[in-house]
């Protein structure tokens, strides 16, 4: 159980590591995994659409444009968290 857990927080940085290197590229600013990305402007809709599109290649996964909102995207923590529970659901 101990192990199940531990490699679900290695997965979950990895995650976190990867959203911000893209917004770094993409947004060219780096964040922290509480800052907001969305409510703040610091990803427009166009950056925060090449965001979802790199994700879903690094992933594997299928972002529908709605999905793209302040609940599931406005930091990097709420990213990653969507981002499992689409790994989950697929």
């Amino acid at each position: 159980m101990f192990q199940t857990g531990f490699n679900f927080s290695i997965q979950m940085q990895d995650k976190k590591e990867f959203i911000k290197e893209q917004v770094k590229l993409l947004a060219f600013k780096n964040v922290t995994d509480d800052e907001a990305l969305l409510s703040s402007k610091t990803l427009d809709s166009i950056i925060a659409v090449d965001l979802a599109v790199s994700l879903e290649e690094e992933f594997k996964i299928k972002i529908p444009f709605t999905e793209i909102n302040e609940e599931n995207f406005d930091t990097v923590n709420r990213i990653a968290a969507y981002l499992s529970k689409k790994e989950t659901t697929c």
